[in-house]
């Protein structure tokens, strides 16, 4: 089944067509940044834009880079305030004419990587991190989604939350070495290792591409892997969900 999935991130706002009974993308992937205003006027125009590229007519799957309940924004994370409070499936769906299925971006790219990549057949307690404008989390338990977690909303020492410490784009704000950006992630997983204790951390996102430089200084007891997915695993991940079936 081929379902168009759309992956909004802090810094772009990426689709593609998707064969979800084998997780690869049948198309090329098109990407427009996202606006810099991050407003709901703007986004939602990007959104109707990747659809009408793909002239598309069908199930849409969608991961939006925000705290979700049952297609509500529940906060602005790095877009505007203006998103909290709105149904971002409805408020999709009406602009492009058609329904789509939203949920959080990382629960999105973590689907794609337990049926397609990293966590293929794993079991027991798996938390896939992404690490890009933000700090994504994927929480799955033999293998099901458990959505909704936040935990680079959580606070750490003096920051408002371990994201504003620890985010791929705090390294590059900050010009950090991979060195220390690598010190910084091990206290950052070292935290969530003590609160959630899972079987496996997966790492995504744009940041997942920096493994080699950093993984000398990630020092924990809980297994470690980078993710298989990279860049595409968002946009798999929100076809997936765009189908609402059973891997949900």
């Amino acid at each position: 089944m081929e379902v168009l999935g759309i992956d909004i991130g802090g810094s772009g706002m990426k689709g593609g067509i998707v064969d979800i009974k084998t997780g690869e993308m049948i198309t090329e992937r098109f990407r427009i940044p996202t606006p810099e205003s991050g407003s709901p006027k703007k986004m939602g125009k990007v959104v109707t834009q990747i659809v009408d590229h793909f002239k598309w007519n069908g199930p849409i799957g969608c991961g939006f880079p925000t705290s979700m309940k049952n297609g509500v924004c529940l906060s602005a994370s790095n877009l505007s305030d203006k998103w909290v409070g709105i149904n971002v499936e409805n408020y999709f769906s009406e602009l492009v004419g058609q329904p789509i299925t939203v949920i959080n971006d990382a629960d999105a790219a973590g689907l794609a990587e337990m049926h397609f990549g990293a966590g293929k057949n794993r079991t027991g307690f798996v938390l896939v991190i992404t690490l890009g404008t933000g700090i994504g989390s994927g929480a799955f338990y033999n293998g099901q989604l458990i959505q909704n977690t936040e935990i680079g909303q959580m606070y750490y020492k003096k920051y408002e939350n371990v994201e504003h410490y620890a985010a791929n784009s705090v390294r590059k704000s900050k010009d950090m070495s991979f060195e220390k950006w690598g010190k910084r992630l091990n206290n950052f997983f070292e935290y969530a290792e003590l609160i959630f204790s899972p079987d496996l951390f997966i790492i995504g996102g744009g940041g997942s591409k920096y493994w080699q430089e950093i993984k000398e200084q990630i020092d924990i007891r809980t297994e470690i892997v980078p993710a298989e997915g990279r860049n595409q695993a968002g946009i798999i991940g929100a076809a997936m969900a765009g189908r609402r079936h059973k891997f949900m």
